[in-house]
């Protein structure tokens, strides 16, 4: 299945990372976006009530907004985090850390996404449902939780031996 290469400023880190590694790359200011979304969906609600007086209570609206604002807060900080890993923002951190922790794998002799239980074309359908999602959060949102081999770059840049530069090795 080939890989969608887009054009980006920086460099491209990851085209489809985990959950868990966008999770973990997070910066402070993502978590900075995260609090203000949660905080501001709620104040909004206050402020609005104040404009405009309801005879309901409000206690259960703002704790609803105080959740809608969590939600909505995490999906910007994690759209945020994507867009390092795609190169669509700065991202030089992120390539520090990202080449650092993937080239310990590759010494380790361990897979640079990890081992999935799955079968190739369950990996493949995941990772085409999951391309760009970050995207259409607003419509569905969606994540990948799947590790598979489609990411966009060259595991050579890690360390890791092709197939045949490892037969050459063992016929010596």
């Amino acid at each position: 299945m080939p890989d969608n290469v887009v054009q980006s400023p920086y460099p491209l880190i990851d085209a489809d990372p985990h959950f868990s590694r966008v999770v973990r790359y997070m910066r402070p200011s993502d978590y900075a976006v995260w609090a203000g979304a949660t905080a501001a969906f709620p104040s909004a609600l206050y402020f609005w009530e104040m404009a405009d007086p309801t005879k309901s209570r409000l206690r259960p609206a703002l704790r609803l907004g105080g959740v809608f604002g969590f939600i909505g807060g995490f999906l910007l900080a994690y759209q945020r985090s994507s867009f390092r890993f795609w190169g669509w923002s700065e991202n030089k951190h992120e390539e520090e850390k990202d080449f650092a922790e993937l080239s310990q794998l590759a010494r380790e002799g361990k897979p640079l996404y990890g081992e999935s239980p799955q079968p190739l074309w369950v990996q493949n359908a995941a990772f085409s449902n999951s391309a760009f999602s970050q995207l259409k959060f607003s419509v569905f949102p969606m994540f990948n939780f799947v590790n598979h081999p489609h990411h966009g770059t060259d595991p050579a840049k890690y360390g890791v031996k092709s197939t045949s530069e490892i037969s050459e090795v063992g016929e010596q």
